[in-house]
């Protein structure tokens, strides 16, 4: 696909269908741990899924380091269920503002942040992350965790990203992506699910990055832990089916259990890239 094919639109309507549904919530809270919605980092191939997917939390962390602190905040771009929110609150001392389309996911992060001792420092704003509701250079740091495949403007959503950043404030995301010689059709089916006709790719990334300016700008590759990633999600998912199917419609369990098996094929044969990107605004 070229690398700066994205859907038509924003594809934000079809987003909010997707995650403002119980069955979503319900597949999230038994699969993957309610928690840290997205692809994890591996330490061997039977690792929880929950354990994977907050190593990459704190990796994604660790590129912050030294923008963040106690009087400092981190901008969230789609911030589900909170978990990185809580994560970077925890261990920086940092004020985040958690930006999220779903209220209903946004519902539920208020209330983990209550219950954990978080709540003054993390606001939840409903809201795009195509339109930032916040001025320009008012973030220390700028995150966001495999958010950015929903888009369907992913240059607009870099451009409000850097907008707020502070000079010298640093941005870090990842992403799921496409292999840079891989058709947009070939995953079509896979990716529709997403909202979106197509995923973005690495290259694409890192050219929009310089052309916004920033430097420092690095990508860690760790597209091998896809596979591995959406095998344990569809083991997960069969070994949990009856569980699944005491709070989920039928024809939801029927939907991953089809389009699960995609995404494992997809990775195994070299056609989906995901890492961790980053890079700093220029300034003091």
């Amino acid at each position: 696909m070229g690398s700066d094919v994205t859907a038509s639109g924003t594809g934000e309507d079809a987003t909010r269908r997707y995650y403002e549904t119980s069955d979503v919530d319900a597949f999230y809270d038994i699969v993957w741990g309610g928690e840290d919605i997205h692809t994890g980092i591996y330490a061997h191939e039977r690792e929880p899924i929950a354990d994977a997917s907050r190593r990459t939390v704190q990796e994604l962390a660790d590129r912050l380091q030294g923008t963040l602190g106690p009087e400092r905040t981190v901008l969230d771009l789609g911030s589900g269920y909170g978990g990185t929110a809580r994560y970077l609150a925890d261990r920086f001392g940092c004020r985040v503002v958690a930006l999220n389309l779903s209220e209903a996911q946004n519902e539920r992060h208020r209330a983990a942040n209550a219950s954990r001792g978080l709540g003054d420092l993390i606001e939840v704003v409903t809201g795009s992350f195509h339109d930032v509701p916040y001025a320009d250079g008012h973030f220390d740091a700028v995150c966001s965790l495999e958010a950015f495949c929903h888009s369907g403007d992913r240059n607009r959503v870099l451009s409000e990203a850097v907008r707020v950043l502070t000079p010298g404030g640093a941005l870090a995301f990842t992403d799921l992506m496409a292999d840079e010689e891989v058709p947009a059709e070939v995953l079509h089916t896979a990716v529709s699910r997403l909202g979106v006709d197509a995923l973005a790719t690495p290259t694409f990334y890192l050219r929009l990055l310089g052309e916004l300016g920033l430097g420092s700008v690095d990508f860690a590759d760790h597209s091998d832990q896809v596979e591995r990633h959406y095998v344990r999600l569809t083991d997960e998912t069969r070994a949990k089916e009856a569980d699944l199917r005491a709070v989920i419609s039928p024809g939801y369990v029927d939907g991953l259990l089809a389009n699960l098996p995609l995404w494992v094929d997809a990775a195994g044969a070299g056609r989906l890239r995901w890492g961790i990107f980053s890079g700093r605004r220029p300034g003091a």
